[in-house]
């Protein structure tokens, strides 16, 4: 597990081997989210890095009668 110090600016470095685990570069935005008691850090992916993450999603569900008007 990994430990990072917060310095006297609240800045923080992400440790090399998640830098490259996650293919961040410097100048990349990253999302922070504070999620209970914990800070997750996010990476904004561009739209073109998103095509096909959902590929062989079912996407079939049963309708009511009454949605079809």
């Amino acid at each position: 597990m990994n430990t990072v110090t917060i310095s006297p600016k609240f800045q923080v470095v992400i440790p090399k081997s998640i830098r490259e685990q996650l293919n961040l570069v410097p100048g990349q935005k990253v999302q922070a989210i504070a999620y209970g008691d914990r800070i997750e850090f996010i990476p904004v992916r561009p739209a073109s890095q998103m095509r096909g993450m959902l590929r062989g999603l079912d996407t079939s569900f049963e309708r009511d009668r009454e949605d079809r008007v």
